[in-house]
């Protein structure tokens, strides 16, 4: 979902005429720390069935995740909107964290799924996710949202990814938006000068 968020905040702020000059400088501290978080998770996704000692750790491995992205967050905090993407991975850090180190599931919320994802999860097969039982702590920030047509892609969301998507919304429309029209009336009284 937070994929889906990125590129539709891009769309908007196209469409309001943003610009994407911003991309070509650096955007945060310690910025390489966000693409190594990602191939960790990639990699920990695709090599859990076939490699036990994965599998086992996999929600350790996950827990350092969501930990060290919470780190960079942190020190990028003066950036518009990442308190608030800060937040929200803060809730999913949470619901696993008292679940083990897996995200919740709703059964329910996930029948507009594909069944052998619901399958998968039974089976303990699937990365960070586990279904929400009678067991479950603090339930209702799991994956309980679904999502489906006319959406294109059917899934299934948390609060806090909600939340992070409100926040990267924000972040990307100020950068590509809001600098536009700083820059423009950093120029008005430039130009009234010269009038």
């Amino acid at each position: 979902m937070v994929i889906d968020g990125i590129i539709i905040s891009f769309i908007v702020g196209l469409l309001r005429k943003g610009k994407l000059d911003w991309l070509s400088k650096p955007l945060f501290k310690w910025g390489w720390i966000f693409p190594v978080l990602l191939l960790v998770q990639v990699t920990v996704f695709y090599l859990q069935n076939s490699v036990q000692f994965i599998a086992s750790i996999s929600n350790y491995v996950f827990m350092a995740v969501y930990i060290i992205g919470l780190f960079f967050l942190w020190i990028n905090r003066d950036h518009l909107g990442l308190n608030i993407i800060m937040a929200g991975v803060f809730l999913n850090f949470l619901v696993m964290i008292v679940n083990g180190g897996r995200m919740p599931v709703s059964e329910e919320a996930s029948i507009i799924l594909d069944p052998v994802y619901i399958d998968t999860i039974k089976q303990g097969l699937y990365a960070k996710h586990a279904l929400i039982t009678e067991s479950t702590n603090l339930a209702f920030l799991g994956d309980i949202i679904p999502i489906t047509d006319p959406y294109p892609k059917s899934q299934v969301i948390s609060i806090g990814d909600v939340i992070m998507n409100i926040g990267i919304f924000i972040y990307i429309q100020n950068k590509m938006v809001s600098k536009n029209q700083t820059d423009k009336t950093s120029y008005e009284p430039h130009l009234r000068e010269v009038n």
